[in-house]
């Protein structure tokens, strides 16, 4: 059964930050857990999102909602999954977009995890969670592509370590609107979530986590639109989409950050059934490099675009006389 708790500030609190305050007051629930909450939208402040940071008043009201808990523990799904390699310390996934990485509030199962745990019987690794076993990096829901998952633990150290170092490279194709000028450089700038909807990510003059893009135009459309190569650098929550975003060029299909441009509306019309009616970014983790875990020798995977990227850039290259 949902709880739904109510607090209202007191003045001793008064300029504190609310998760502070909250893990005082409620001892059942932990910061990292407040935090969670938040995210979710469930703590509102005067009625109004926030963040962990935000500092709070005397006699704001507080409201917590609480869903009630569920089964943390992902179980084994028979999913069909696009195996590019596997041995013995690791595998590694094209995964389709539409799929989940891990079991989250909406999406407790027929994930990416789901589909690891049947197919590995019970040999991923743990190290990172139950949520998350063997699971060294992620995409998002409706970004296709390469993925690395280890076997045990040994092998998701390894893993992890580079992917600390920065030393896991990992580059992606994405097809955005309009021509990024100059063709080709890095982009810089700190993504934290944003103060105005807690669904989105942004780019933040103060806070957040340092993230950098490197990017490089392949081809382009006309003025219209653009295939361009991302690397990442760092690693942050939807961090070419918004970098790209902040740069005046959406990931076409994307449907919170991608902005259709004016005119060309039979073309806009046909990337957007295309894409779901923009629910899709059109965005492939197409380059994956790392060092064996356990061999140490180094390793390149590549896949080829999604049937429906290929769809896209046929119907950008039949009009790229405007």
């Amino acid at each position: 059964m949902t709880e739904v708790r109510k607090y209202i500030i007191e003045s001793q609190h008064a300029g504190l930050r609310l998760d502070r305050v909250l893990a005082q007051k409620f001892l059942d629930l932990s910061r990292t857990r407040i935090k969670s909450l938040i995210e979710q939208d469930k703590i509102l402040v005067g009625g109004k999102l926030c963040l962990p940071s935000s500092k709070v008043k005397e006699n704001d009201e507080v409201i917590i909602t609480i869903e009630p808990s569920v089964d943390a523990v992902p179980k084994p799904q028979s999913i069909p999954l696009d195996i590019i390699y596997e041995d013995q310390d690791i595998i590694v996934i094209n995964k389709s977009a539409g799929m989940v990485v891990h079991p989250a509030p909406g999406n407790y199962d027929q994930t990416l995890v789901n589909a690891l745990l049947s197919h590995c019987k019970g040999s991923l690794s743990g190290i990172s969670g139950v949520k998350r076993p063997g699971i060294v990096h992620r995409l998002d829901k409706e970004t296709s592509g390469l993925l690395v998952a280890a076997k045990h633990d040994k092998a998701h150290q390894g893993l992890v370590i580079q992917f600390a170092k920065r030393a896991l490279k990992r580059q992606y194709f994405a097809l955005v609107w309009g021509v990024l000028s100059p063709f080709e450089g890095l982009i810089e700038g700190n993504i934290g979530r944003s103060p105005r909807n807690r669904q989105k990510m942004a780019l933040l003059k103060e806070g957040g986590k340092e993230a950098k893009t490197g990017y490089k135009i392949e081809e382009f459309f006309g003025r219209f639109a653009s295939l361009v190569e991302c690397q990442l650098e760092t690693g942050r929550t939807h961090q070419i989409r918004v970098h790209l975003a902040a740069k005046g060029h959406g990931i076409i299909g994307d449907p919170l950050y991608g902005r259709s441009p004016k005119g060309y509306a039979d073309i806009v019309q046909k990337m957007k059934d295309l894409t779901k009616q923009n629910s899709r970014p059109l965005l492939h983790a197409y380059c994956l490099t790392f060092v064996h875990p356990t061999t140490q020798q180094e390793m390149k995977f590549k896949c080829e675009l999604p049937s429906d990227f290929k769809e896209a850039l046929t119907i950008l290259k039949k009009n790229t006389d405007f």
